[in-house]
């Protein structure tokens, strides 16, 4: 499933710069993750990085967005091939 930010968060930045699917932004308050961009890091490694840096915990699964592995699979697929048909076109 997607991951979410909750209003715990402090706004350190950290998370940001962590998202290798550029699916952390600043939000009117808090830092907010695109759901559309977020595949918890499948594809690129092995935990979400925006949860292994964040020092307040407050980066937690959407109940509201469940997608199982081979979904969110599918979807890091879907956004590289898209990056590589901007960065070629």
């Amino acid at each position: 499933m997607a991951l979410r930010i909750t209003d715990e968060c402090i706004n350190c930045d950290v998370c940001e710069p962590e998202c290798p699917n550029g699916a952390i932004a600043q939000g009117q308050e808090i830092y907010v993750i695109d759901p559309l961009r977020c595949t918890e890091c499948v594809g690129h490694f092995d935990a979400p990085q925006c949860r292994t840096v964040c020092p307040v915990d407050c980066i937690l699964p959407d109940p509201q967005r469940v997608e199982s592995r081979e979904r969110l699979y599918a979807k890091y697929l879907a956004l590289a091939a898209g990056e590589q048909r901007a960065a070629s076109g």
